[in-house]
């Protein structure tokens, strides 16, 4: 999973090339990585756990290279270390509130907030708010506007959660794009899948986009409702309603070059096949004036 992190601000492809960063021959760390001998390998666990609470994740990365004895004091997802880094990174707004409710550990906070969209790859007219997560956007008229992810994936099996807060307007799009999609155009458009750059899942009229073109419907079942814009929305496939605010899991699969969605415990299928192999990135597009989209990162996925 996730490696070592850039900053928060820009973006950047977690695959290869983030690993080797962590595990490069000229590595001072990897001499010790055999074992615990040495110094390093007999420090206290107490006198350690204090020590790592003042690094950041990076560096904690790194530590956890050294040796077993460090690696596995850093295992514990729950532990001061974690905890520590958590308080010193995220808002006290996202820890309050429910956003980060289905990532149980300290560190799956933290790499949801590395992973999560970012205020320095989007269009100017939207922003993120001060909880770190959650994409607001401006009313401005004849515009739609969309924002990237921090941290794109060229390999491995990824997941996050998308769910959007107040009317969806006429486009709402989410979906993956790679680093030279744009994120802003004029009128209202399905910015996501305009171009060969991007696949979108329009959420309004549940077209899939890619290359300016409409690739079907999805979810693939008969009479497939629609969001109720303004109101609620309707399960994929079955009858009962959900609220505005429902969660989305997007699931893309690098080794397998797919892009799927989830709603809630439902399943509803791969939208997207024969991906390229390239660095993409979880990216939203929206037209709505103040609305305001959130992402959370949860890892790799679930299977079953």
């Amino acid at each position: 999973m996730s490696g070592a992190v850039g900053g928060g601000g820009g973006s950047s492809c977690l695959g290869a090339a983030a690993a080797a960063s962590c595990s490069s021959a000229g590595s001072p760390y990897t001499a010790a990585a055999g074992g615990g001998a040495g110094i390093a390998g007999r420090l206290p666990a107490r006198v350690l756990e204090h020590v790592f609470s003042y690094l950041e994740m990076s560096d904690l990365m790194r530590c956890s290279l050294v040796c077993w004895h460090w690696n596995n004091i850093l295992a514990d997802e729950n532990s001061e270390v974690w905890r520590s880094l958590c308080t010193r990174s995220l808002s006290d707004e996202a820890l309050r509130s429910d956003i980060l409710c289905n990532l149980p550990t300290y560190k799956g906070k933290l790499k949801a907030f590395q992973h999560a969209l970012s205020s320095h790859d989007c269009s100017r007219n939207v922003y993120v708010k001060k909880n770190g997560f959650t994409l607001h956007r401006n009313p401005i008229a004849q515009s739609t506007d969309g924002a990237r992810g921090k941290i794109g994936f060229s390999e491995g099996r990824h997941a996050w959660e998308i769910w959007w807060e107040g009317p969806l307007g006429t486009v709402a799009v989410i979906g993956i794009a790679t680093k030279r999609a744009a994120m802003q155009c004029q009128g209202y458009v399905a910015l996501l899948g305009s171009d060969d750059q991007s696949w979108g899942w329009n959420l309004v009229d549940n077209n899939l986009l890619h290359n300016g073109e409409v690739n079907g419907n999805f979810p693939q079942c008969n009479n497939a409702p629609k969001y109720q814009v303004g109101a609620g929305v309707v399960s994929a496939c079955h009858s009962y309603p959900h609220q505005i605010g429902e969660r989305i899991r997007v699931i893309l699969d690098m080794d397998d070059k797919t892009l799927a969605f989830e709603r809630g415990f439902e399943f509803l299928g791969v939208a997207f096949r024969g991906l390229p192999k390239a660095c993409l990135f979880p990216a939203v597009s929206a037209v709505y004036g103040n609305t305001e989209v959130t992402m959370v990162y949860l890892g790799k996925p679930l299977d079953g």
